[in-house]
């Protein structure tokens, strides 16, 4: 095994996080811009408002794409095994 060959798992792996990772993320981030905006718009300036609709939003994000995210990482550990058992 070279040093491209382990660039390519490496990007992969990479690229899977990414793809895993962002629904909730994006999902986490948009909640908190909208919650952020609306304290900004009706002045309170409460600190743990945000966690609430935030948490309750990442879960049902979870809920959503949890197949999605099964069957990317599924794909991935596929992968892994198969070049493993080729020896790479």
């Amino acid at each position: 095994m070279n040093g491209a060959e382990v660039l390519d798992i490496a990007s992969s792996a990479i690229w899977t996080l990414i793809l895993v990772a962002a629904p909730v993320m994006l999902v986490g981030l948009f909640v908190g811009i909208v919650v952020a905006l609306f304290q900004a718009l009706t002045q309170i300036q409460e600190a743990t408002l945000v966690f609430v609709p935030k948490i309750l939003s990442i879960f049902v994000a979870l809920l959503l794409t949890l197949p999605f995210m099964g069957a990317t990482m599924s794909s991935f550990t596929r992968e892994i095994t198969q070049l493993i058992i080729t020896g790479f």
